[in-house]
């Protein structure tokens, strides 16, 4: 199956799995292909839910196909932001990758944070 994948900087490309993939599988596929850490990568499916894809039970091991992807599926790639420890400067906001969309998706319509 061939999927679009879209980071949030509007870059987009695509990646072909297999149709039994697993969500590690296309984790490793894009990280391969774009050169990202893998171990930080947050998949969205872009369905009328707009959904993470992973199932509680089987985490990255859970089938593409039994997350609801399928050939065609769009995909947004968030990332998951690296642990600060205690002793570094935490006057930073931190938001949570749904949080970060909203925040994002604000900032493209045009309207204020």
């Amino acid at each position: 199956m061939k999927v679009a994948v879209e980071i949030l900087t509007g870059t987009l490309f695509y990646i072909e799995v297999g149709n039994d993939a697993t969500v590690a599988d296309l984790k490793k596929e894009i990280g391969a292909q774009q050169k990202l850490p893998q171990d930080r990568l947050i998949l969205f499916l872009d369905n009328k839910q707009t959904r993470l894809i992973s199932s509680e039970d089987q985490g990255d091991g859970a089938t593409l196909v039994d997350c609801g992807v399928r050939d065609g599926s769009h995909i947004y790639l968030f990332f998951d932001p690296v642990d600060l420890d205690e002793s570094s400067d935490q006057s930073w906001p931190h938001y949570s990758c749904l949080e970060q969309a909203s925040l994002s998706n604000r900032g493209q319509k045009g309207e204020g944070i």
